[in-house]
């Protein structure tokens, strides 16, 4: 089976069956037949082939990114502009996706990228609290009951072609600090590497924007320019 063909697969089917904390929401955009649809075409126009990519992991999808489109990372202006993917859903940009589309496109484009990498977040779905983004692991009780949802999630990110050697993680906190707990558990990748969140680039670091895209396109060449294998 082709890599789009097991990303749409899986997205088709996600779904949270535990109940969550009081006030918490899931961010389910997969269930919208017009926003499965634009999945459809940018996960087959990206990735309708069976060659190997490194997976880089963030948080969770917040409501103007991933959430709403569906793909991490790329907000409704972004899939159009830079993935040529007509849309109807909002144009205004999402932080996440500024920072992302600068340094894929700082690294050739959005063809060469996704031909070598793969987004996906430890929670591929994302929350809300009181209307605002929620991370998975803000509220103890929520990442407790995730677990699950979780490590079924990674291992079914697994059935696609990914590289083992190496694993990215977006957020250099407690992110990071949870995943590699999982990985030391489950034992899936044999090195996992921290970038900045782009959010945090973006609402703290933005002067020094150039440094962290130069800082990104480093990291990501390194097993590249290695040969490294899955």
């Amino acid at each position: 089976m082709t890599n789009s063909s097991l990303v749409l697969s899986f997205l088709s089917q996600l779904q949270i069956h535990t109940p969550l904390p009081e006030g918490v929401q899931v961010l389910n955009p997969y269930r919208d037949k017009a926003v499965f649809d634009l999945c459809r075409r940018f996960y087959e126009k990206y990735y309708g082939d069976e060659q190997p990519r490194f997976l880089i992991l963030g948080i969770n999808p917040g409501r103007h990114g991933g959430g709403l489109t569906g793909i991490p990372f790329t907000d409704g202006s972004k899939l159009e502009q830079y993935c040529d993917i007509a849309n109807n859903l909002p144009k205004k940009t999402e932080l996440s996706a500024d920072f992302m589309y600068a340094m894929i496109n700082a690294y050739g484009g959005p063809q060469k990228f996704y031909s070598k990498f793969y987004f996906s977040s430890i929670s591929p779905l994302g929350f809300t609290h009181d209307g605002k983004n929620l991370n998975y692991y803000d509220i103890r009780a929520l990442q407790d009951i995730l677990k699950p949802f979780i490590v079924q999630s990674l291992e079914h990110t697994l059935t696609m072609k990914i590289q083992r050697s190496i694993c990215y993680c977006l957020g250099e906190g407690q992110n990071f600090k949870y995943l590699t707990a999982l990985n030391k558990e489950h034992k899936w990748f044999q090195s996992i590497i921290p970038l900045a969140h782009p959010r945090f680039i973006m609402q703290y670091k933005r002067k020094k924007l150039e440094d962290y895209i130069n800082d990104y396109l480093q990291k990501l060449r390194t097993p590249l320019d290695a040969g490294t294998d899955s």
